[in-house]
């Protein structure tokens, strides 16, 4: 008589929990990154726990006045066995107990000169971040 075989351990179940600040570099927004290109940033997930640890308690920036700004670096890297251009995000968090610059500076391949703007005529501004479990 055939015996049957072992029932297969399960596997055990991974259930995400959401921290606090995991979506701060998200909610930067990537200057200099064109309209059509923003979604390509979520393709992969991107992990900026080190940023989440420096502004949490105990971490180098807990406490201060930080402002966070983003972009993406464009590479040509080989994803499943394609070239793909890939958006690495890069975020920059500048301490000071005052907001950096109003302006933004534009300029493209496209463009003669650089034009620089207010925020404000972007529909930008340096907002508050507030965290997950603060909402």
């Amino acid at each position: 008589r055939a015996k049957a075989p072992p029932k297969p351990k399960p596997e055990p179940e991974y259930v995400h929990e959401p921290r606090n600040l995991e979506d701060l570099w998200l909610s930067a927004f990537p200057i200099g990154t064109e309209w059509e290109n923003i979604d390509k940033i979520k393709e992969f997930n991107w992990n900026f726990e080190n940023l989440e640890k420096a502004l949490e308690e105990g971490g180098k920036l807990y406490g201060k006045t930080v402002y966070v700004f983003g972009s993406t670096e464009p590479q040509l890297l080989n994803v499943d066995g394609e070239s793909k251009i890939v958006l690495i995000p890069v975020v920059v968090a500048v301490d000071c107990p005052f907001p950096p610059s109003d302006k933004i500076g534009i300029n493209s391949v496209q463009r003669e000169n650089e034009e620089i703007v207010p925020m404000r005529a972007m529909k930008m501004a340096w907002v508050p971040y507030v965290p997950l479990e603060d909402r």
